[in-house]
């Protein structure tokens, strides 16, 4: 068993752990820091084949499950399977997700229906998986991947900010229900982590507008990426600690509280650069076109 004060879970050490988007990205730095951490996990994801090469990389502590998240049947199995193997599932981090971006009417109906399947009815699936044992055996904690596209208007992001506003309410929702029955609920807000995600909305999404003024390499660099297994380290501390919405890097939490006390600034100042630097690069591909 994880170890645990009166009040839930705190430590990691024995603990048993199922992450979805678990072949890369964040889901892979979790499992990292969770297995060094004393844990036992399971990685599910549709990259089968990179799930299991993550999974072999960790030992004995880690195996892998293929699973798409937007099938509930699938999802319930693998829970189930979980539960007959494992005997219990403390931690459950519904992170898998993908990013499309472009203006929004570069958004097509086709685009909304994806991220919103993957990102919101994903996340739902797996919370009617393992919610339920969770209310169960009376303790556990969810982790729900959101990001700071869901506290904040995000120009460029419509449908990807939609369904992470979304996850954050079902977060907090859930987690004013579940207080008092021993399950804890969280979301992760992540700013700028570097994962696949950045290059064109990663191998599931898609950035990259079809005039490909999406923003440049060396423009994500200047926002200084946070590298994903600091964040994965952070955001595990703050897990522990019961934070209910958990903003990394730092910077970008305090870009959060500024958004809370003047909820009118950094949308307009976002938004006037954002429009700035998408004309300038539509204007560069166009000349070298």
């Amino acid at each position: 068993m994880a170890n645990r004060a009166s009040d839930g879970l705190r430590t990691y050490s024995g603990a048993v752990a199922l992450i979805t988007g678990g072949a890369s990205g964040i889901g892979a730095a979790l499992a990292r820091q969770l297995v060094a951490q004393g844990a036992r996990v399971v990685l599910a994801d549709r990259q089968g084949d990179l799930a299991k090469t993550v999974a072999e990389s960790l030992g004995e502590s880690a195996r892998s499950v293929v699973l798409d998240v937007r099938e509930a049947e699938a999802f319930q199995g693998v829970v189930d399977e979980m539960v007959e193997r494992e005997g219990r599932i403390d931690y459950f981090f519904n992170n898998a997700g993908i990013g499309i971006g472009g203006l929004f009417e570069q958004h097509s109906l086709e685009d909304w229906h994806y991220i919103i399947d993957v990102n919101l009815v994903g996340v739902v699936n797996g919370l009617a998986a393992v919610y339920p044992v969770l209310l169960a055996q009376g303790f556990g904690h969810i982790v729900n991947t959101a990001s700071m596209a869901g506290r904040v208007g995000t120009p460029g992001l419509s449908a990807y900010a939609a369904t992470k506003h979304a996850v954050v309410g079902i977060t907090r929702s859930l987690r004013t229900e579940a207080a008092g029955r021993g399950v804890r609920v969280s979301a992760f807000c992540p700013g700028v982590i570097r994962t696949e995600i950045l290059n064109d909305g990663g191998v599931f999404g898609r950035f990259a507008t079809p005039d490909r003024a999406a923003p440049s390499g060396d423009e994500l660099e200047r926002v200084g990426p946070m590298e994903v297994d600091e964040f994965a380290r952070a955001a595990l501390g703050r897990v522990a600690r019961n934070q209910e919405i958990i903003v990394l890097p730092r910077k970008w939490a305090i870009l959060d509280r500024i958004d809370r006390i003047f909820p009118r600034f950094l949308p307009w100042f976002s938004g006037r650069r954002f429009l700035a630097e998408y004309e300038r690069n539509a204007a560069e591909n166009q000349r070298a076109d």
